[in-house]
């Protein structure tokens, strides 16, 4: 049974639905004659959610009004785990999906709870967890001027932040919390934090997320994750990190035309590798 896009753009309990996803972290509507990026855009409208602009080192290509691709780095590339807009000073309270084009294999969505990954560092990092969120967390990123589409975190720095005047990026960073350090050749450094190791947010239950992108950019070429004092993180902190997260991840197959609602204060959320064609369109919403 195919139900009308018509329910959706009509739809009145807007603050009924915001509590559904706020309780759950997650909300899936399937089989919708949901077509495009324009009917994807209309649903968006419909719930009179303010935009938030994309800040980060993904490659998303803008598709119509507040749609866009999600990451078009390499599919055959898993994109780890993450919060979306994490580091910046206002992430999207809600981060939604559509799928146009399904994979055929793989691909797959994967989520966390991020309450979980907080309870069972406690358990077994009592101290370092606290000791990490007193001290606080600084990062750093690298990017180059132009986007490199050849890599998963190829976003250019005059695509980020949408000019290629140096002073006016650094206005910009600066207006998001960021440092900027402009190297040879053009690239930039941005820093930073410092920055919250967990977080917990109004309506969910005092639960302690996991908000933060330690093992993602921890030890990276491009990127680092370590004490806000300048002191590493130790290995087996991080390690036993991203072997939690991993085994509290849950699977999203995808469906044609699945719009998919997920709590970007409560969820986790990433990539898995993937067989061409995927077409999974997204938009960020305060």
């Amino acid at each position: 049974m195919v139900r009308s896009l018509a329910v959706l753009q009509d739809f009145k309990n807007k603050d009924w639905f915001e509590q559904v996803l706020i309780r759950n972290s997650v909300v899936l509507l399937r089989g919708f004659d949901v077509k495009n990026a324009e009917d994807f855009n209309d649903i968006i409208k419909a719930f009179s959610w303010d935009d938030i602009r994309y800040i980060g080192p993904g490659l998303p290509t803008h598709v119509y009004k507040r749609v866009w691709t999600a990451n078009e780095g390499p599919l055959s590339e898993f994109i780890y785990y993450h919060h979306e807009m994490v580091l910046i000073k206002e992430s999207p309270k809600k981060v939604v999906f559509f799928c146009e084009i399904p994979p055929p294999e793989g691909g797959q969505t994967p989520f966390v709870p991020s309450f979980r990954v907080t309870e069972r560092m406690l358990e077994e990092f009592p101290e370092a967890v606290e000791e990490v969120e007193a001290k606080r967390l600084k990062y750093t990123f690298t990017a180059l001027s132009k986007d490199d589409t050849s890599s998963m975190r190829g976003r250019g720095w005059e695509d980020a932040f949408g000019t290629s005047d140096k002073a006016e990026a650094g206005r910009r960073a600066k207006a998001l919390g960021m440092e900027m350090e402009w190297l040879p050749g053009g690239g930039v450094k941005t820093i930073l934090g410092p920055g919250s190791l967990t977080e917990v947010f109004g309506g969910r239950k005092g639960r302690r997320m996991w908000f933060n992108t330690v093992v993602d950019m921890h030890g990276k070429e491009t990127s680092s994750a370590m004490l806000a004092d300048g002191t590493e993180i130790p290995e087996t902190f991080v390690k036993r990190c991203e072997q939690i997260i991993e085994e509290e991840s849950i699977q999203f197959k995808w469906e044609k035309v699945d719009v998919l609602f997920l709590d970007n204060m409560a969820l986790l959320h990433g990539r898995r590798p993937s067989l061409p064609p995927r077409k999974v369109l997204v938009a960020t919403c305060k």
